[in-house]
């Protein structure tokens, strides 16, 4: 029934032959890899007018040189990521970067960074994608919680079912917006050249506005910047393009530059043109949509693939996440579980991972993650900046052809990081200190792993030029409740392992019960000895674990082992077993930390 189910969820498992078949192509990488940073400009140029209307509706000039800052920015992140993917190109990204050439604790906090800012991608893409939805159909509203977390089972489903079928999908959707957003785009434009839009509803570039200073251009700067999250994708995702990858992937990451550069330019300047003000309850998108086609298909067709990208970016995440954990893993600071890939050949932990954390958050900030936005646009900019100045040591350390431009090139965009970073520490303190205490938490888990794992090989490594000390004997211990089928089955089990001494063990709750079983031993298994241990607090446990105790500390004086053989049967149906006490699992649970102590268990199936 499970595997019928999961069968039809996920399909056909595939061999590790195929693998190749699941790499991206160019198309449908921009697609998925892009989604999260091209949703960004629903949201982008909104965030700069809302810092720049506290001084007034006639400082939203002063957007433009801020969108031309961010440009600037975003062109730097664009070659940096683009060397990073040449001088990297197993994939890894900030993580990697940071690794080798600041250090590994600088490594771990951009590693760790992504991977919160990854599930926080999840759950702020599919929450503020609901809203638009619950807006468009009121009567929604009070179940925004459970909407969400359907999507994200639904698109976690999809990832579970392979990268390649999920970008199949998911590329139409993202591929509308961006041709949505160009209509829109060229027609306002139209209107703008054509004098359509009156000059009355801007204010001239240049106007000098009063209580305009450096501090709130620069917090507008870094608010506007949240665009830009989600450039890193693509160089954590390397491993998922078709050969030769790092070209395909450098391609696919000037596209995507190229597409966010466009969009997010585009919807600036017909905010400012069209004097749009930002409001609670409308988007920036769709009142620039509603004032150049009106309430027809079109704003309605705008109005829907925005709704969409903004879900769908979540899928970055799903697809970023499990690649940087599977670098993670390999350096064994996350469970190794996140290397193994699943029935459809993607890290199939990795995502059920992510998809479970991000409906935690989602039901814990019961779907209003707004609050979550500078935090999670923080937890971008830290890994940025430190990737930026890794590849600055890099090329000051190797100095390669060329070294000058890519060094001018990331200490470019390591300055700017840093500003927007400290910005939105200062300007937005209350909703970021967050990440003053997680990621000192996620570097202490994650070294504690590491030290585990190190830990582990020491004890489990062979060492050649020492001899392994031979076993000389094997004591054989099997607890039995009564005589049956069951013990029979056991006893001669453990005969057959031809060990010196094998001792039957009862536990008895009452001494007249200890007699009347030790004289049916007697006559049933008189080659058997049977050690009776009396149990007046009626525990099974405590009784049988002390005289294994005994057992191995006389057999621990000469190398001896001590082997306790648990007699169990397997009922037929599943649900049989809540009628019947579990004995044997807990004897199992209890002795299995037991040094030098061997635990067998011998199953009996009954038919009916």
């Amino acid at each position: 029934m499970v595997s019928s189910v999961k069968r039809f969820l996920i399909g056909r498992p595939l061999k590790s032959t195929e693998l190749g078949e699941q790499k991206l192509n160019k198309t449908k990488a921009l697609a998925v890899l892009s989604s999260d940073a091209l949703s960004s400009v629903a949201y982008g140029p909104e965030q700069i007018l809302i810092v720049l209307i506290t001084v007034g509706v006639a400082a939203f000039w002063y957007s433009i040189p801020i969108a031309l800052g961010v440009l600037i920015l975003l062109a730097a992140l664009i070659l940096s990521y683009r060397q990073i993917i040449y001088a990297y190109p197993h994939g890894g990204g900030a993580y990697v970067v940071s690794k080798e050439n600041l250090g590994e604790k600088y490594g771990l906090i951009s590693g760790g960074a992504l991977l919160v800012d990854y599930i926080l991608t999840v759950a702020v893409s599919v929450s503020a994608g609901t809203d638009a939805i619950t807006s468009a159909f009121p009567a929604l509203h009070d179940h925004n919680v459970g909407i969400a977390i359907i999507f994200v089972l639904l698109i976690t489903t999809l990832n579970l079912r392979g990268v390649t079928e999920a970008a199949s999908i998911l590329a139409y959707p993202v591929y509308l917006f961006v041709l949505a957003l160009f209509i829109l785009i060229c027609t306002g434009i139209y209107n703008v050249l054509t004098h359509q839009v009156p000059a009355e509803w801007h204010t001239p570039v240049g106007t000098p506005i009063a209580g305009i200073s450096l501090f709130l251009l620069l917090k507008a700067f870094a608010s506007g910047s949240s665009a830009l999250t989600g450039v890193e994708a693509i160089s954590n995702a390397i491993p998922n393009f078709k050969d030769p990858a790092p070209n395909n992937a450098a391609k696919t990451l000037a596209a995507m530059g190229g597409l966010l550069a466009l969009l997010f330019s585009g919807i600036v300047l017909l905010a400012y043109y069209y004097g749009i003000t930002p409001n609670d309850k409308v988007t920036v998108v769709s009142q620039i949509a509603e004032q150049t086609f009106g309430r027809n298909f079109m704003y309605f067709f705008i109005q829907g693939t925005t709704a969409l990208i903004l879900i769908l970016a979540a899928n970055t995440g799903y697809t970023a996440f499990p690649l940087l954990a599977v670098n993670l893993a390999n350096d064994k600071f996350i469970p190794r579980m996140f290397k193994i890939r699943g029935d459809r050949l993607g890290y199939s932990n990795g995502i059920i991972t992510l998809g479970l954390a991000s409906i935690l958050l989602i039901i814990f900030f019961k779907g209003k993650t707004e609050h979550l936005i500078p935090l999670y646009a923080v937890g971008v900019f830290i890994p940025f900046t430190l990737s930026q100045t890794g590849m600055m040591l890099k090329w000051l350390r190797e100095q390669p052809k060329g070294w000058r431009k890519k060094l001018f090139i990331n200490t470019l965009g390591s300055v700017i990081c840093f500003v927007v970073t400290i910005m939105f520490f200062l300007t937005k303190f209350a909703q970021v200190w967050p990440v003053l205490l997680f990621l000192p938490a996620i570097v202490f888990v994650f070294t504690t792993i590491k030290k585990h794992y190190t830990a582990v090989g020491e004890q489990l490594r062979i060492a050649v030029d020492k001899p392994a000390v031979p076993i000389e004997g094997n004591v054989i211990i099997v607890p039995v409740a009564g005589i049956t089928k069951v013990v029979e089955n056991s006893l001669n089990y453990a005969k057959s392992l031809g060990a010196e001494q094998v001792l039957a063990v009862y536990v008895s709750f009452d001494r007249e019960d200890e007699r009347e079983f030790e004289e049916k031993w007697k006559k049933w298994q008189p080659n058997v000895r049977l050690v009776t241990l009396y149990s007046q607090y009626r525990s099974i446990i405590q009784p049988l674990t002390k005289f294994v105790d005994t057992a191995q500390h006389k057999a621990g004086e000469s190398n001896y082992r001590v082997t306790v053989v648990i007699p169990q049967f397997i009922t037929k149906k599943g649900w049989h077993n809540i009628l019947h006490n579990q004995s044997s699992l807990l004897i199992k649970a209890y002795l299995l930390y037991k040094r030098n102590v061997i635990i067998t268990t011998v199953p009996y199936h009954l038919k009916k």
